[in-house]
């Protein structure tokens, strides 16, 4: 009875250490404080620390506003692969968002990482204010400007 035991003992530890295995480089990504309309896009480094393909099969986000972007192909052992992770930098105020990667690891078949950060609208809106200044001065100088040139266009 004792042979048995060690028998399955042995064997499950075998089948546990011969399998993929999914890591991450990081598991939260802080975008901290960008700018409305600012690049969303962040990247996820994933490694597959077993010795088997590691699969992964599905990457899904929290919500609409997050897209997550990944290859099918399967990562060898030792290798990386990436996952690009996009954030619609449109929508103003802080952010935390999960994304779930489901993979073909045994002991971890559902990970989650992270992305958080706080979309600044005021940084869009004072770009605008100092902008429309300019803008406004240049509509009144053109009527001007065109006058001269009919002037000048008559001698």
């Amino acid at each position: 009875m004792k042979k048995l035991f060690a028998g399955l003992f042995l064997t499950a530890s075998f089948a546990m250490a011969s399998a993929q295995s999914i890591s991450f480089d990081k598991t939260t990504y802080d975008y901290g404080t960008v700018k409305t309309g600012a690049d969303g896009h962040r990247m996820f480094t994933v490694k597959n620390t077993g010795d088997k393909p590691l699969i992964i099969s599905r990457v899904q986000a929290s919500c609409g506003c997050t897209t997550p972007e990944w290859s099918q192909d399967p990562i060898m052992p030792g290798k990386t692969a990436q996952i690009k992770v996009g954030y619609n930098t449109t929508i103003v105020g802080p952010f935390t968002k999960i994304i779930e990667v489901y993979s073909n690891d045994p002991e971890n078949s559902r990970s989650v990482i992270t992305i958080k950060g706080t979309v600044d609208g005021n940084a869009a809106a004072e770009a605008v204010a100092v902008a429309a200044p300019a803008a406004e001065l240049s509509a009144k100088a053109a009527p001007a400007q065109a006058k001269k040139n009919v002037k000048k266009a008559a001698k």
